[in-house]
């Protein structure tokens, strides 16, 4: 059990960090070129051959998700219980802002209709997006740097103190 449990935990940090990693690369090449001069950079959200992220994002969430639950689980009687918990519980709070906000947010923007002139006003709501887009990213390490040193706490199953 103390093998699958690690093994759950290895594989539920993994993905965690997978999350940060396309967060990362969005911030560092995708959204300053979006957000530059909306509506006219939006370009590379538009047409068939746009850049589609969501094919990224929904499938890593759940999958995530799953797997630091399974790791929660498996290490509900050691000590990386709360190592897990508070990241999982954090992340799901993330995931809950950004389906009220970030994502209809972004869609609203991007969707856009495609002009060769810049709007002040979409322009504004896009750096907003992004900076708050930026609080979540740190959020996120944050969480990620608290289930690793999950990792490294001890997997033995505690005793159960009598009631």
């Amino acid at each position: 059990m103390n093998r699958l449990a690690t093994a759950a935990l290895i594989l539920g940090s993994i993905s965690f960090i997978i999350v940060i990693g396309g967060a990362v690369y969005e911030h560092l090449a995708v959204v300053p070129m979006w957000s530059s001069a909306v509506p006219a950079s939006l370009a590379m959200f538009q047409g068939e051959y746009g850049l589609k992220a969501q094919n990224f994002w929904i499938p890593i969430h759940p999958v995530t998700i799953a797997l630091l639950l399974a790791a929660v689980i498996l290490n509900w009687r050691t000590v990386r219980r709360m190592w897990i918990l508070l990241p999982l519980v954090g992340y799901a709070i993330v995931l809950i802002i950004t389906s009220i906000y970030f994502v209809p947010e972004l869609l609203a923007i991007t969707q856009s209709p495609y002009e060769m002139r810049t709007d002040a006003g979409l322009t504004n709501r896009a750096n907003l997006w992004e900076a708050l887009s930026l609080v979540r990213l740190g959020f996120l390490l944050v969480l990620a740097v608290l289930l690793l040193m999950g990792l490294s706490r001890p997997g033995e199953r505690r005793a159960i103190a009598p009631p």
